[in-house]
């Protein structure tokens, strides 16, 4: 546990992104709000997203927002969750649930620094740390992905 407290001191004063690796219950939210109470961004907020609880068909709009009218049900104006985030920490958790077809939009998103919300071709900036957690051997799914056998990602197989 020192060991384990000692890096996340040494993280939190950085700006790197993090990704947390363990079983359900060992306390990875714990560790990424430890992470985000220790950085400079601590005066903002920490903003936590569950991408395993979420259906497909949400999980854009929850990271990005939407305009009124983008879809059916969109009402008004919403921020999604990197905008909420602005100046603090953004926890994807369960981030190896994720979709195939989302992970191309995360990643142009975590590159960029930038969103789009459905509906508009407004790109808004954000000023965020991202820490990511799973339960899942992402290595293991990235080699059986390189090798062409199915990968599982949430409820969506892909190859």
């Amino acid at each position: 546990m020192t060991d384990l407290l000692k890096k996340v001191q040494k993280v939190a004063r950085t700006d790197a992104s993090v990704l947390l690796t363990g079983e359900n219950g060992t306390g990875k939210e714990l560790i990424a709000r430890e992470i985000h109470r220790l950085s400079h961004r601590y005066k903002h907020d920490f903003v936590s997203i569950d991408l395993g609880a979420l259906p497909e068909t949400l999980i854009e709009s929850e990271l990005f927002g939407h305009a009124k009218g983008a879809f059916t049900d969109a009402r008004e104006e919403r921020i999604g969750r990197f905008e909420t985030a602005n100046g603090g920490t953004l926890f994807l958790d369960e981030i190896g649930n994720l979709g195939y077809s989302m992970q191309p939009k995360l990643l142009t998103a975590i590159e960029q620094r930038k969103v789009t919300p459905l509906g508009t071709n407004r790109e808004n900036r954000v000023d965020i740390r991202i820490i990511s957690a799973t339960n899942k051997d992402l290595p293991s799914m990235v080699k059986q992905e390189s090798s062409g056998k199915t990968c599982y990602t949430g409820s969506t197989p892909y190859r």
